[in-house]
């Protein structure tokens, strides 16, 4: 059905609305407002109305819907104060009313590129209902002798568990309250699972001996039964609250990736067209995290679809705006117009979601490629404020802190968040951050150290290879730094120190370090 009002064309089936002629670029949820107003435009529609169809039940704040509204007036030719297609009606809602033909037989538009067959839904049309990875927390047990002052641990690291992964956003965290009921009957950890029909459970024991505290922790898929991660906890107890902080978060964080892995491994063996929003979303996370331009492109089809399918999918725009920070990043696309894409994409998951600590990483990032420090350590900071355990959230804030803010702080926030995530597709990030700190506080002996080892790491990019090139060089190693950039030459023979230096946002003494070191090597 194609849907034509003024100079506009709306066609809900190919995903388009075209002025004139001319594609219109709107987000995936203006563009769902605007089809669920012109359908409904015999009545007004409430404010709560759309928030329950758009947002699916979210709590989201009343600037967030305004925002949309006016985003969508903006792509109509609309304004607050010339409503010839959106009016408002004060305190009752909105209404869609300009004059709207109806057209059942929709050609192909010209100029609309739809993506390739494979990253298509099975059908367009269809919005999906919401998805995620179910979990549940048993409480762990307590294997230490009666004690008073032991009696309620193990309740209090579950219950805490249970809370953080929450914080995370990105799972569906069963209430504390209907696990502890159950493991009350003594019902065992992936027994409790197929009751509660959750995809994962965590389950554990705590353990005082002597002065050490002992903590066990597995992770269970409760389809079949399989561990997909268990571990021991060792910690002499110098500060028990701040010994049981510090397992929280390890657990947390390692929980949460192992699910995603899990996830991601699972979705990439689905045909591409059965996807649904949850599995097309982990399907961008495999190819994102490959760290090439081919991969990085079939990654924004998934998350394409991943939106389309939920268009309340936060982490899913925050993947999008991912695979734009890297084509700006990289070299791979139009700078300007890359950061644009990466920053929309992040204000759209923000504006979905404003407690997902994935919404402002992802802002964080888009305000970093605008060279805009203080807000994007802002954003970053209060990814981590949402979710402690958030390990990309550190990385990222040691990234930004490392090139023009505080290098001692980047360290601090790259050793962290190799301690939350010590597998993360990201650790030659992590390593690097710390290296270019090491850069800008004169310590090149520790910079080669972590760069070289950065470079090491599977997926690592030409930058990465450059900056173990140059970190060498700035050590004295040249016949090492020249090895490692002849082998990077290889992959981009016209690769120079001025690549390098527009990717990143280096304060001028770390420039001047890094042009030094390429003239060391090659003369720059």
């Amino acid at each position: 059905m194609l849907l034509t009002f003024r100079d506009y064309e709306l066609d809900p089936r190919l995903f388009a609305l075209r002025c004139r002629g001319q594609v219109c670029q709107v987000e995936p949820l203006v563009f769902n407002l605007l089809v669920y107003l012109v359908q409904h435009r015999d009545r007004i529609v409430t404010r709560q109305e759309l928030l329950d169809t758009l947002w699916a039940g979210k709590v989201v704040s009343d600037s967030t819907l305004a925002s949309c509204i006016k985003a969508a007036r903006k792509a109509v030719g609309d304004s607050g104060e010339a409503q010839g297609s959106i009016a408002t009606l004060h305190r009752r809602g909105y209404r869609f009313v300009a004059p709207v033909d109806e057209r059942d037989d929709v050609p192909q538009l010209p100029g609309h590129q739809a993506a390739p067959r494979e990253f298509q839904a099975s059908d367009d049309t269809t919005v999906t209902a919401p998805r995620r990875a179910s979990l549940a927390v048993m409480p762990f047990a307590n294997l230490t002798p009666a004690s008073a002052a032991w009696d309620g641990t193990a309740d209090a690291l579950a219950h805490d568990i249970i809370t953080r992964l929450a914080q995370l956003r990105s799972l569906l965290v069963i209430a504390q309250g209907t696990v502890f009921a159950l493991n009350e009957r003594n019902i065992s950890p992936d027994e409790a699972g197929r009751l509660l029909k959750v995809d994962y459970v965590v389950s554990g024991t705590v353990r005082r001996q002597d002065q050490r505290l002992i903590v066990t922790a597995e992770l269970i898929e409760t389809r079949n039964a399989h561990i997909v991660w268990a571990e021991i906890f060792d910690r002499s107890l110098d500060d028990a609250l701040l010994v049981l902080d510090d397992i929280g978060n390890l657990i947390v964080a390692t929980t949460a990736s192992e699910i995603e892995t899990a996830e991601r491994n699972r979705a990439i063996l689905k045909p591409p067209n059965s996807l649904d929003a949850w599995e097309a979303h982990h399907r961008g996370l495999w190819h994102m995290y490959r760290f090439n331009q081919d991969d990085n492109e079939r990654a924004r089809h998934f998350f394409d679809m991943a939106v389309r399918l939920d268009p309340t999918f936060a982490r899913a725009y925050a993947g999008l705006s991912f695979t734009h920070f890297q084509n700006a990043f990289q070299g791979w696309g139009p700078r300007e117009v890359e950061i644009d894409r990466a920053f929309d994409a992040a204000g759209q998951s923000l504006s979905v979601d404003e407690r997902n600590p994935a919404a402002h990483w992802a802002m964080g990032r888009a305000h970093w490629l605008r060279g805009q420090h203080d807000p994007s350590v802002t954003e970053l900071e209060q990814a981590i404020d949402l979710s402690p355990s958030f390990a990309l959230g550190h990385y990222t804030l040691a990234f930004v802190q490392s090139q023009a803010g505080d290098p001692l702080a980047a360290i601090s926030s790259s050793d962290h968040s190799r301690l939350l995530s010590p597998f993360d597709p990201l650790l030659f990030g992590m390593m690097g951050a710390r290296a270019i700190a090491h850069v800008r506080l004169g310590q090149f002996g520790e910079a080669a150290g972590w760069a070289v080892k950065a470079a090491a790491r599977p997926n690592a990019h030409l930058h990465i290879r450059a900056l173990a090139a140059y970190s060498l060089a700035l050590a004295g190693s040249l016949d090492d730094a020249r090895a490692q950039f002849a082998m990077m030459r290889l992959a981009q023979p016209q690769y120079r120190v001025g690549d390098f230096l527009s990717a990143f946002r280096l304060d001028p003494q770390g420039t001047a370090c890094f042009r030094r070191a390429a003239a060391h090597i090659d003369g720059g």
